[in-house]
């Protein structure tokens, strides 16, 4: 039984994509930043406050900054080098073989789906803001996953924008580059709002004590926040479309964190100022400060931007969670029906539904915090596996092409990777036990289904 098998490409193999590379360092840039910004910088932040950091939340943005510029680099060279489909699940599939590939893949599949239920959650809870500007109310069986005490039993906005989304993705809906630098702008306007209306009500003494939980509380808040990073590997898939890769990568990926963390840091400052961080244990917190001071014209505007921007942020996680699907079941390693294109509409309408059916059974019923905590310990377990594929894919494959090299190899990969481990540390005993049982049910699935019935294995048979 070889369960190392590993995935072997020829990259001088020619394809049917003619990618024409034309994106250059500041497309990078903005293409990350619309990856990046979206719920975590709205919605995570008034809990990491509330219940983790407290006003030294701003540290624990730039440590998990540090953390993302780190695996975002190992990003930039396997993105450069193995450019078949798939992402960080091929990578691992090409350097540690297939066994690593398919837990990669799995934990993708976790990361990509408890993200967009996660972020269906936020989407829900600024509508719903919104509407209660104009005095419109759900009923409170309908406003929140469930809750037995409040009366809640399913977040019905976030199921319909899930089933919604879903929709438009089977009928091959897209985003352009102007599209997506044109939400760019709305995010960061309204981001600018928020500061600079806000920024007349702060009160230093809200900032005291400044680390009310100690330095411990500032890694578990990083930890958590780095939910907000999310997003940032969408600059490293756009490898194969860039001018100088070897260049501009780096740039884009560097420079779309420096200017979120800026952006994230200058928020939280004022957040915190503004309302005292026990207060902030909301799913709103930037409208819900301004409402607390009492600008409620401001607060529908941020609803608004942050309304616009979620969903942007929504259907670029479905849609990786169903292509990832897609890569996965057509190496045999989940069932092949999620691999079948519509013919009419050359979309895979049958993954699209499925992915959407279970994420908003998810949001619909699960609550937030659950959602982001198990979302972070996908994420930081395929950065880490990711750091660690460089060194591995340069010990199995030295002849590859490689369009950028990290430096200080294996010093920078390992102190990536360990990085990563260290926040993962930070989750929760219920995150850990979530997230091992998802990895057992997943290593189950490969040894009955996926080993027998892998591509790799049926077409080079023992």
């Amino acid at each position: 039984m070889d369960l190392l098998r590993k995935k072997h490409f020829d990259p001088n193999q020619k394809t049917d994509n003619n990618l024409k590379k034309s994106l250059g360092p500041f497309d990078l840039t903005v293409l990350g930043i619309g990856a990046i910004i979206g719920t975590g910088v709205f919605v995570v932040t008034g809990t990491a406050a509330a219940d983790n950091a407290g006003p030294a939340l701003v540290i624990s943005f730039v440590v998990a900054a540090l953390v993302c510029i780190l695996a975002a680099l190992c990003y930039s060279e396997l993105a450069s080098t193995v450019t078949i489909s798939g992402s960080a699940y091929a990578y691992s599939y090409a350097a540690f073989g297939e066994v690593f590939g398919w837990l990669m893949g799995w934990a993708l599949v976790l990361e990509y789906g408890l993200a967009a239920a996660s972020v269906a959650s936020g989407w829900s809870a600024y509508v719903q803001g919104l509407l209660a500007g104009f005095n419109i109310h759900l009923p409170a069986a309908l406003s929140g996953a469930f809750n037995a005490a409040s009366g809640q039993i399913v977040d019905l906005p976030a199921v319909i924008i899930i089933l919604l989304i879903c929709l438009l993705l089977t009928r091959g809906a897209k985003e352009t580059a102007r599209f997506n630098a044109f939400m760019v702008f709305v995010k960061i306007a309204v981001i600018l709002i928020f500061v600079i209306v806000g920024a007349f009500y702060v009160k230093p003494d809200n900032w005291t004590p400044f680390i009310p939980f100690g330095y411990s509380g500032i890694l578990s808040g990083a930890a958590l926040v780095f939910f907000a990073y999310i997003g940032f590997d969408a600059v490293a898939t756009a490898a194969e479309e860039v001018k100088n890769p070897q260049r501009d990568l780096p740039i884009g990926i560097i420079a779309s964190l420096l200017v979120c963390t800026l952006l994230y840091v200058i928020v939280v400052v004022v957040l915190t100022g503004m309302v005292p961080y026990t207060e902030l244990s909301v799913a709103d917190p930037v409208a819900f400060a301004l409402r607390f001071v009492q600008q409620d014209f401001a607060a529908g505007l941020i609803s608004l931007g942050a309304i616009a921007g979620i969903t942007t942020v929504l259907l670029v996680l479905l849609f990786s969670q169903t292509r990832l699907l897609f890569a996965i079941s057509r190496d045999g390693l989940l069932p092949r029906f999620l691999s079948k294109v519509d013919e009419k509409r050359q979309t895979p309408v049958r993954s699209t539904w499925m992915v959407g059916l279970v994420i908003a059974l998810l949001c619909g019923f699960l609550p937030l915090d659950k959602l982001a905590s198990l979302t972070n310990m996908g994420a930081l377990f395929a950065f880490a596996i990711v750091s660690l594929g460089v060194i591995g894919l340069r010990k199995a494959r030295p002849d590859l092409k490689r369009g950028f090299t990290v430096p200080w190899v294996p010093f920078l990969p390992l102190l990536s990777a360990g990085c990563c481990f260290l926040l993962m540390f930070q989750l929760d005993i219920w995150t850990w036990m979530g997230f091992i049982l998802w990895m057992i049910v997943g290593l189950l699935i490969y040894l009955f289904y996926g080993y027998s019935h892998s591509e790799l294995g049926e077409n080079n048979p023992k």
